[in-house]
């Protein structure tokens, strides 16, 4: 029975989210599994992926053969690594605590570089934000200001006239007396 560890699509149409399983590899697509082995949800930023690593571990040193997109996410969460400094420690080539320290150097280095991604969006979603506050309490102002000045009486010249006008007989009136 060749084993394949595979995607399994759930979700709505245009909405997927998958099911990683360990499947025979003559089953349907979406059918009868051996084991689910984890969840990948692509529409998240940065894709949100849960799997057992050790299941996953497991089923990878017994054999079983990973699809592309699978072997891609079990690259992705360190599994595929894993098995190869485990292989490299079963052949001499180093120890399995040595082995160990590398993977979890590996492990650190990848999680700096999600967390690094992860502060990266959040930082362009809140200038992107700000961005278009910005712009709208512009427009407001804008907007207020022509409803100002089409609501505001114009002045006219007549009153300047009438202004002058009333001078003139003020002084007038102390050079009668």
């Amino acid at each position: 029975m060749p084993t394949k560890i595979r995607l399994q699509r759930h979700g709505k149409k245009g909405s997927a989210f998958f099911h990683l399983v360990a499947a025979d590899g003559r089953a349907p697509r979406d059918g009868k599994f051996i084991e689910k082995l984890g969840t990948y949800n692509p529409t998240t930023n940065p894709a949100s992926i849960d799997i057992n690593f050790e299941r996953c571990l497991h089923w990878v040193q017994v054999g079983a053969q990973p699809t592309n997109t699978a072997n891609a996410i079990l690259r992705y969460k360190g599994v595929m690594m894993k098995d190869h400094l485990l292989r490299g420690a079963q052949k001499g080539a180093f120890t399995v605590e040595q082995a160990e320290t590398k993977f979890q150097a590996w492990l650190g280095s990848k999680e700096s570089k999600v967390s690094g991604k992860v502060e990266s969006l959040e930082a362009a979603k809140k200038a992107a934000y700000e961005t278009k506050m910005n712009a709208e309490t512009d427009s407001k102002n804008k907007k207020s200001a022509a409803i100002l000045a089409k609501n505001t009486p114009v002045v006219e010249e007549a009153p300047a006239i009438e202004e002058a006008a009333a001078e003139e007989p003020a002084t007038d009136a102390p050079a009668a007396e």
